[in-house]
């Protein structure tokens, strides 16, 4: 029987690797694509230990990457989830890197991956909701709602059958963008 209510900490999920030459791009840092590999795994982890189903990548709302990983850094990576939908749940990713020798931590990077649970059929499968206990698990759940309304804008607002460049010309003119419209 699942619970109808979960605490954020039941599906929270650690994950520590140390950084390889073999995880490093041409420039000699961790590649980026490593990085978004490890992210989705966590993610998936969070979102199926909330869930207790199987659970898809719906979207990756957000990854932004502050800091470069060097090779023999301890890569730590939290995620929590911080909000829960009907069957989809936006996982929070914290990624921090040390320093072994030194002990220096540095947060590198931020992501919110938005996870769909699933059943053996492939349909989407209700997940219990979120008790939320403190303002930052507050803060995160509503900074949930606010980033998927504002996309929901965003496609509504840029939709190709709708869309009219006029109305956009003056936000283009001091950027990189020579206009040559086909007349």
């Amino acid at each position: 029987m699942q619970k109808e209510f979960k605490n954020i900490e039941e599906s929270q999920v650690v994950i520590s690797e140390l950084m390889l030459p073999s995880h490093s791009n041409f420039n000699g840092k961790i590649h980026g694509g490593y990085i978004l590999s490890l992210l989705d795994q966590i993610a998936f982890a969070c979102a199926s230990k909330h869930s207790r189903a199987y659970c898809v990548t719906a979207s990756v709302d957000t990854v932004d990457f502050l800091k470069p990983i060097e090779i023999g850094e301890l890569v730590t990576m939290k995620a929590s989830v911080n909000y829960v939908g009907h069957s989809s749940m936006v996982i929070g990713i914290r990624v921090e890197a040390e320093n072994i020798q030194s002990g220096a931590k540095k947060h590198c990077n931020s992501s919110y991956f938005t996870m769909v649970a699933k059943d053996d059929k492939g349909n989407s499968v209700a997940v219990p909701g979120l008790i939320l206990k403190s303002d930052d698990q507050i803060r995160r759940f509503a900074k949930s709602i606010k980033r998927k309304n504002m996309k929901k804008k965003r496609v509504q607002e840029f939709h190709e059958t709708d869309f009219s460049s006029e109305k956009y010309l003056h936000i283009l003119e001091d950027h990189k963008a020579k206009i040559e419209l086909n007349s």
